[in-house]
């Protein structure tokens, strides 16, 4: 029999954080074959993949529920000229129920754990969406969320401190 010892009913205190997606959905969802619209082009054809990120998040009227947006766009472009060959866009976003996470992590939570739950669907998404486009299937890379967060953090604090001239105190 264990004994109750400090540690472990400090342990047993702090509620375990526990996610819960309630639902999944497509905001929004293009894909623009510019190979279809201009003809086929040229020459050698060298695609080249860019795809960017974005995330957003916000409270549900629910005391621990919270709406994550994931946004994806996917450029191919062509290396030899530079023509864009599709472009994908996708706006994907889940319902989450959130318990036990302190309100000083529940941010970094929410952009980081939030948006890695929901990339296996995005990404088979976009691969189905860039196969039935035409082109060979899309199998996007994973995501760093967490770098991705960190070079937000690092993007902000270096906007607030680049402050115009004519707004700074003398």
């Amino acid at each position: 029999m264990a004994e109750d010892t400090p540690q472990n009913g400090a342990q047993a205190a702090a509620p375990q954080p526990r996610m819960q997606i309630l639902a999944q959905f497509i905001r929004d969802l293009s894909f623009e074959n510019a190979v279809a619209q201009k003809g086929a082009p040229q020459g050698e054809v060298q695609p080249e993949i860019t795809v960017q990120v974005s995330l957003d998040a916000r409270k549900r009227g629910t005391e621990t529920q919270y709406e994550v947006i994931t946004k994806y766009r996917v450029t191919s472009t062509n290396k030899a000229d530079g023509a864009t060959l599709f472009l994908a866009e996708l706006d994907y976003g889940g319902v989450f129920q959130i318990d036990g996470v302190p309100q000083d992590q529940l941010h970094p939570f929410l952009m980081i754990e939030c948006p890695r739950m929901l990339f296996p669907y995005v990404r088979r998404i976009i691969s189905d969406m860039t196969r039935d486009g035409g082109f060979p299937a899309f199998n996007m890379d994973p995501v760093d969320f967490v770098a991705l967060y960190r070079q937000e953090l690092a993007r902000r604090a270096q906007a607030a401190q680049t402050v115009p001239a004519d707004q700074k105190l003398s």
